[in-house]
């Protein structure tokens, strides 16, 4: 069943807009329907999100991330909008595979594989990936004439939610002798690639790493080496999880004039994903019980940490929750999930006024690492993925 004419979240997105009476009945009525928990996803977000990047980026040849939500009707949607993708494991190769990417539209990052891992992605067609040491560069001796490479560097960032280059990435002062390796082993290497962090909140680490790539590039030249022909500017562009704004469009602008620099013949690429599919997906959970304990109103949810929620855990997430059709004063609370774990707890020091069991708590932008990382802990079933405005 589709709700093309709903429109749930197409007027929420980052700009936490309060929710009409018609978005309250489609959720009420959603739920009447699938039961809760669930996730909302509004595909309507995901086309304005990646074309808000899109024009933030002009020249930028976008690549989706799935990691942060691998779901059909994403690639899908984004498909439509002319995207690209990235793959990073053999489930990520066949998702896109089902929908009809186009293998030349995918760049393999993951910069540590399995020689099968290499061969199931060449089986589907891909032929660009990505490597950041002399081990990885030596699986491809076997498959020289069928691929192209990328080097990833590493710039530290601790800035971030997630430092990426701590796990991957060589250092520059190492970069020109894989380069050079390669071309003894008659491996083309024609890209370079590179990774500033997730939710990246400072653009100058992007132009110092763009300065930097841009050095490299004419140090291999100035070597003799085959010329460097694309470069990947990763993913981390930021979105904002409050009430604060964050203009893409400004943010990008040094971005945009550190490319600027680069010399024309060289194509350039960006991994996006929180920012184009966090704002797309509400969740939807019902209190299952409660508690008075501490002086304070507990409320046990039918979704926690160990399932939509995981992203407390694993990414530093601080959601915005809101109550469905309840009003009344509020008072300091506390929101638990479902599994007999004490660890399962969303939110501690939360107002809300007086629940009963069955009201329903919603929470926005819910699309990045929560359905990607939660489990079945406890034999509690992931929500439930209702694709809205398909």
């Amino acid at each position: 069943m589709k709700y093309d004419d709903i429109g749930l979240l197409a007027n929420i997105g980052v700009r936490h807009l309060p929710l009409s009476m018609i978005q309250k009945a489609s959720i009420d009525e959603l739920v009447s329907i699938h039961g809760s928990p669930l996730l909302l996803l509004d595909c309507q977000v995901l086309r304005e999100q990646y074309q808000l990047l899109k024009h933030a980026l002009p020249n930028v040849t976008l690549h989706f991330a799935l990691k942060p939500l691998p779901h059909d009707a994403v690639v899908k949607t984004l498909l439509e909008q002319g995207a690209c993708f990235d793959l990073a494991s053999n489930g990520e190769v066949d998702m896109v595979r089902k929908q009809g990417v186009q293998p030349a539209h995918t760049i393999h990052t993951h910069p540590i594989k399995r020689d099968s891992d290499i061969r199931y992605a060449m089986d589907y067609g891909c032929r660009r990936f990505v490597i950041d040491s002399l081990n990885e560069l030596e699986k491809f001796i076997p498959y020289k004439h069928e691929v192209s490479l990328f080097l990833r560097l590493s710039f530290p960032n601790a800035d971030v939610f997630s430092d990426l280059s701590k796990k991957f990435g060589c250092a520059l002062e190492d970069a020109l002798h894989i380069v050079s390796r390669a071309q003894a082993l008659g491996i083309c290497l024609n890209g370079l690639s590179f990774h500033v962090g997730s939710q990246t909140q400072d653009a100058q680490r992007y132009v110092f790493a763009i300065e930097k790539s841009w050095q490299l590039i004419k140090q291999i030249k100035d070597h003799h080496l085959p010329a460097i022909e694309c470069l990947d500017i990763g993913g981390g562009f930021p979105i904002a999880y409050g009430d604060e704004a964050l203009n893409i469009e400004t943010f990008c602008q040094p971005v945009r004039q550190a490319l600027s620099k680069l010399d024309k013949s060289i194509q350039v690429l960006a991994e996006p994903g929180r920012f184009i599919v966090a704002p797309a997906v509400m969740s939807v959970a019902s209190v299952m019980g409660q508690a008075m304990r501490g002086g304070k109103p507990w409320y046990y949810l039918d979704d926690g940490v160990y399932g939509s929620f995981s992203g407390i855990l694993f990414d530093h997430g601080h959601y915005p929750i809101d109550v469905l059709n309840v009003q009344g004063p509020k008072v300091p609370s506390v929101l638990a999930g479902p599994t007999c774990d004490s660890i399962d707890v969303i939110d501690e020091h939360i107002m809300l006024p007086k629940l009963r069991d069955g009201d329903l708590i919603v929470t926005r932008m819910m699309g990045a690492y929560t359905c990607a990382t939660a489990t079945d802990f406890n034999f509690f079933k992931k929500a439930n993925i209702i694709a809205l405005n398909e």
